[in-house]
């Protein structure tokens, strides 16, 4: 009698549906960020930092690939980790707190960072139920 060593914690077809939660999520995610900086913008709040000005093309552009790194560690995870959904949460939220810290630090007005800080919270309130709810408990 064999047995697996180390049996895949998930299957192809739970990966396959991740991945395509994560797309949508990552779609929808890029297009609501893009959608609360013209929001802010259209109320008057600028877009500048320093001496440039982000475009809003550029909100959706960095949320797409970082929300694609978050789908990767969440493929990962339901790969390799035993506790894959509680361990997606924890560094998400992690690493989310930390992606506030750059905002908080950058040259630009109050309402600017306040609004980057929001598309930052809108991305992840989207993104990391999404694939949270499809990982194993």
């Amino acid at each position: 009698m064999t047995t697996a060593a180390n049996p895949p914690h998930a299957t192809r077809s739970a990966i396959g549906a991740l991945i395509l939660t994560g797309v949508i999520a990552t779609a929808a995610a890029s297009v609501a960020t893009v959608a609360v900086a013209a929001a802010g913008h259209a109320a008057g709040i600028s877009l500048g930092v320093g001496d440039d000005t982000i475009p809003l093309s550029g909100f959706g552009l960095l949320t797409a690939a970082f929300s694609l790194v978050g789908v990767l560690l969440a493929v990962l995870l339901a790969r390799f980790a035993r506790r894959p959904r509680r361990t997606f949460v924890l560094v998400t939220v992690v690493l989310t707190a930390l992606s506030l810290v750059p905002d908080l630090l950058i040259d630009a007005g109050a309402a600017t960072k306040a609004l980057l800080i929001l598309t930052h919270l809108v991305a992840a309130a989207i993104v990391v139920p999404a694939l949270a709810r499809r990982l194993a408990a």
